[in-house]
């Protein structure tokens, strides 16, 4: 479908791609982001992509409305002719599910979930039909997710999981939001998952945590140096679980400098992705380990 279009105040162009998210919406957006980016369009000061959507900022002292919005339209109808093809990353993050301090936490809150019974985790495990808590982190787990923005809270990554929608974990958002996450938390709400960038509130459920930063806005983290946020818009995402023991190992690892998370450069290719998803998947993983 075309996408829409609709201005923000005097400098913003917001372009909606499609009603719900799904990988051919964030491949437009993120065809599209690109192209206004390559274009070097004068007076376009910041360029914004989300799952499916995104948002341009300009000076209107520089480019008029009218004309922003003629270059972005051509460059949306040389998108819809362009491969939906892109070099990305694939990186493994490993998770400690069920970790104690979201435990904690999320005890801590339960007259605002929906279950205050149950874990988070029993809970996603149980509306999603799963029998068990471990099946559940192995389904978790046993896929990579796509990064489609980052953003709304510095450094975080909004992750959409790469399998056949029918097979999508989804989850409700707590009933009322939290007033405390810990730095780290793998969330999810809805079909997205997430990684909590710094401690805060919010209101996904919490599944685990990493041992990974993925902000530093000192740049002192090993792989953070050149920039504070990890994470951008096309990775590749691949959750390894760990326990407390492989937990602590890898934060002392990152308090020493040592610690490189496992990627890859990888070519994706959405048609063939949509071929044999599992297939496809299995080979982004071969790729990862270098088999």
């Amino acid at each position: 479908m075309p996408a829409r279009y609709s201005f923000g105040g005097d400098e913003h162009l917001f372009v909606e791609v499609g009603e719900e998210m799904s990988l051919e919406a964030f491949f437009k957006s993120l065809s599209m982001s690109n192209g206004i980016r390559d274009a070097a369009i004068k007076g376009v000061t910041e360029i914004c992509p989300a799952n499916a959507s995104l948002q341009v900022k300009f000076d209107p002292d520089v480019i008029k409305p009218d004309d922003i919005l003629r270059h972005v339209q051509a460059i949306e109808m040389a998108a819809e002719k362009t491969e939906p093809v892109i070099t990305t990353r694939i990186i493994e993050i490993p998770v400690f599910y069920g970790d104690p301090w979201t435990q904690e936490t999320l005890m801590r809150f339960r007259e605002r979930h929906q279950d205050p019974d149950s874990t988070d985790l029993e809970y996603a495990a149980r509306v999603n039909e799963y029998n068990s808590v471990e099946n559940f982190i192995a389904a978790h787990s046993g896929s990579p997710w796509f990064v489609s923005m980052v953003g709304f809270v510095a450094g975080l990554p909004f992750m959409y999981q790469m399998v056949e929608r029918q097979r999508q974990i989804e989850v409700p958002k707590y009933l009322r939001p939290r007033t405390d996450t810990p730095r780290l938390t793998i969330g999810h709400g809805g079909c997205f998952g997430c990684i909590y960038s710094v401690r805060g509130a919010g209101g996904y459920q919490m599944f685990g945590i990493t041992p990974m930063p993925i902000y530093d806005p000192t740049q002192t983290t090993s792989y953070l140096k050149e920039f504070m946020v990890f994470f951008r818009p096309g990775d590749i995402v691949k959750f390894k679980p760990i326990d407390r023991e492989g937990y602590d190992a890898a934060v002392a690892a990152v308090d020493a400098g040592t610690f490189a998370p496992p990627m890859r450069e990888v070519r994706f290719d959405l048609r063939e992705f949509q071929k044999d998803i599992a297939g496809y998947n299995q080979k982004l993983e071969d790729t990862l380990h270098g088999n």
